[in-house]
């Protein structure tokens, strides 16, 4: 590794460089983070999931600008214009962007107002205006009026020496960074709405006229006005004042006061309008939208990382129901490993009769399947459903409103359609609604995180880099709880630390023909999972009533040896351990540390002694919504409700009160206390109880507080 990605990622980190030096030799080895992270820590110093993604990351991009240098390097080198001098700048530039300073005097371009005055003779003229020797240029542009040149007069002389001092102006490295700076401390992001467009892009009224300094434009607002702009509704610009520009360009070129260095102004200017500013703009709009990107997409994975890792309702019996009206609800009967055992369509909400029918049919349903809990789809005809169920259900029965988001993308997905090929689309969502409830990580996993319904303007950024950041969360949510291997799906296995899809269904195709898995090394017979593959998924693996106790535990088996000496210098077995809390307190980590194990380690298995194979998950709680609350109209200001978080944003939280419309709890309104980051109060999922402000029904918005006072 060489010592300066070790520096450059060490400082940006703020971690030793000899973690970053271990994490990059156990990347190269193909170790995944999740594993790094738990059974790699004395090798990284403890760090954790986010900082070894960002070592893999800032890797990749160093080594990206290292691929730029050397195309930069080729290039130069067969048009003949690499110097030593100019290749030791490519070498010593740590950026893409100095790299691409240094080399744009040499970018091969088409022909412009100062190629073409190159080609007319004029570079001495120009080298002579910007000396600025206090010379009139026009009387020094006589001598370079020639016709068979195409130069007719000193005037046109000297307009092409002023394009060549313009376009070198615009590419000087000292005033490039300058004009960054500049635009950085002092750009403007303003936009106008476009003639005719202000019916059309009504969503976007708050931004047809509107300023403010880039530094203190929020990620949300960057992104709707880019959209807005791509929509074509309105226009936007970036820029600072172009008399703050000159004035810096004016400090760095112009020598004196004479006629010369007038026209070296006038260069100056034309040279910014027509070539820096543009290019500066593009830089600055670029820089905005990465870096609003790069917040969109870490709320969006934080908010994704708490619905994937919402409470589970486990194994259970439910019922699961996709509301509707005239099309009746669909009801699904799952049993305690979510296979479906029933399924029919009733109708609760067309007529007195279809009613009276459903009351009987959702009752005999429930006490026929041994029904544990029952499931109801939030959308349409949810909170009618929920009632309907409260008159022909036992009253203690467990009723659950479950977020349906992305439920219908996999009800048409090809994986529904292999899994219940005979089944109609809609009970193939009210079997996905049911399984959300006993276990949403496994059932979320199976489609992709941008439906999952918790992101914002997430089809706005860019798609790589979320795709990246969500295969990360669902990645580290998976691995964090664990994957009972007997009854994981193929998605969800395939997000085991080292599996792929491939090997996924290769599992799951093994267990299929040889029947369970009796221990984590069975794994190694599985076709194409060979040792290292297995090192990496093997912690991640549960066993439940294995034949090795340690296999439903995060205990990795290249620590069994450890643990079966713990239990040996204590003379018990493995199972005596996981069994009585005095042995295991009777152990000192400190006598277990050897050359490859370290204290960080032992403890990680001395806590996993004591809750084997332990869901790090909340515990389930039920909650209801008002019943006296059904539709926006029946809201009023002053109202104090029980909501459920949906959705977390930089400006706010939306939050679910049962009427079909998600509210707006705005930061300003979040606590008594001032916030400054909504997570610090609130996340998706949370129970919360709030006060409606404002009902808007035209404009279907509803504004709420979580302010006390």
């Amino acid at each position: 590794m060489e010592a300066i990605y070790r520096e450059t990622l060490a400082k940006e980190l703020n971690i030793p460089q000899s973690s970053v030096v271990a994490t990059a030799a156990l990347l190269d080895e193909g170790c995944t983070v999740p594993f790094i992270a738990r059974y790699r820590k004395e090798a990284t110093g403890t760090l954790d999931e986010v900082v070894i993604a960002a070592i893999r990351d800032g890797l990749e991009r160093l080594v990206e600008t290292d691929k730029r240098r050397g195309a930069i390097i080729s290039s130069l080198e067969e048009r003949k214009l690499l110097t030593d001098d100019l290749k030791v700048r490519l070498e010593e530039a740590r950026t893409l962007t100095a790299l691409e300073d240094i080399y744009l005097p040499y970018r091969p371009k088409r022909r412009t107002k100062a190629t073409i005055a190159r080609e007319k003779g004029l570079s001495p003229l120009a080298d002579t205006v910007m000396a600025q020797g206090g010379l009139n240029p026009l009387e020094m542009a006589e001598g370079y009026v020639d016709p068979e040149k195409g130069v007719q007069s000193p005037q046109e002389a000297l307009e092409g020496a002023l394009h060549i001092l313009a376009e070198e102006i615009s590419e000087n490295i000292e005033a490039r960074t300058s004009m960054r700076a500049i635009f950085v401390r002092n750009g403007r992001i303003k936009s106008k709405v476009k003639p005719g467009k202000e019916e059309e892009g009504s969503r976007f009224a708050d931004w047809f006229d509107w300023e403010e300094p880039i530094l203190k434009a929020p990620s949300h607002r960057i992104l709707a006005l880019f959209r807005g702009e791509a929509e074509g509704v309105i226009s936007v610009t970036v820029r600072p004042s172009a008399e703050l520009a000159y004035a810096k360009l004016d400090g760095l070129f112009v020598k004196g006061s004479g006629p010369d260095s007038e026209a070296v102004k006038e260069a100056i200017r034309d040279g910014y309008k027509r070539l820096l500013e543009p290019s500066m703009e593009t830089e600055a709009r670029n820089a905005l939208k990465t870096k609003a990107d790069r917040e969109a997409i870490s709320v969006f994975a934080k908010n994704v990382r708490e619905v994937l890792m919402a409470p589970p309702l486990g194994r259970k019996r439910v019922m699961a129901l996709d509301p509707g009206y005239r099309t009746g609800v669909k009801v699904t009967c799952l049993d305690e490993t979510g296979e479906m055992v029933h399924h029919e369509t009733i109708f609760p909400h067309t007529s007195a009769h279809m009613r009276d029918k459903a009351l009987e049919r959702a009752g005999q349903m429930y006490r026929e399947h041994r029904i544990d809990a029952v499931a109801v789809g939030n959308g349409t005809a949810s909170r009618e459903t929920e009632q309907f169920l409260r008159e022909c259900l036992p009253e203690d029965a467990q009723v659950y409103s479950v977020n349906e988001s992305g439920a219908s993308i996999y009800s048409a997905s090809t994986l529904a359609r292999e899994e219940f090929p005979d089944l109609d689309v809609s009970y193939r969502g009210a079997v996905s609604i049911g399984r959300r409830l006993m276990d949403p990580l496994a059932e979320l996993v199976k489609i992709d995180p941008k439906s999952i319904g918790v992101g914002q303007y997430q089809h706005d950024v860019d798609q790589k880099a979320l795709k990246k950041s969500l295969d990360d969360v669902v990645a580290s949510c998976v691995n964090s709880v664990g994957v009972e291997v007997n009854t994981a799906s193929p998605q969800l296995l395939s997000f085991v630390s080292g599996l792929s899809p491939k090997l996924a269904k290769s599992v799951v195709e093994r267990r299929r023909q040889e029947g369970p898995f009796r221990t984590r090394k069975e794994l190694l017979k599985v076709p194409g999972l060979g040792p290292k593959t297995y090192q990496q998924a093997a912690g991640f693996i549960r066993i439940r009533g294995g034949e090795h106790p340690l296999d439903d535990s995060s205990v990795h088996p290249e620590r069994y040896d450890l643990v079966e000496r713990m239990a040996s210098d204590l003379g018990c077995s493995v199972t005596d351990l996981l069994k009585d809390r005095e042995l295991r307190d009777a152990i000192d980590p400190s006598n277990y540390v050897g050359e490859d194990v370290g204290l960080p380690t032992i403890n990680d298995i001395l806590q996993e002694l004591a809750k084997p194979g332990r869901d790090p998950r909340e515990e389930l709680k039920p909650f209801s919504f008002d019943p006296s609350v059904n539709e926006m109209s029946d809201l009023k200001a002053g109202m104090v409700l029980p909501g459920i978080v949906t959705n977390v944003t930089n400006f706010g939280a939306f939050v679910d009160v049962g009427v079909h419309q998600d509210g707006l709890v705005h930061v300003s309104v979040l606590s008594d206390k001032f916030v400054k980051d909504p997570y610090q109060v609130v996340k998706p999922g949370q129970k919360v109880s709030v006060t409606v402000l404002e009902v808007d029904l035209k404009r279907k918005r509803l504004s709420l507080s979580m302010k006390k006072k």
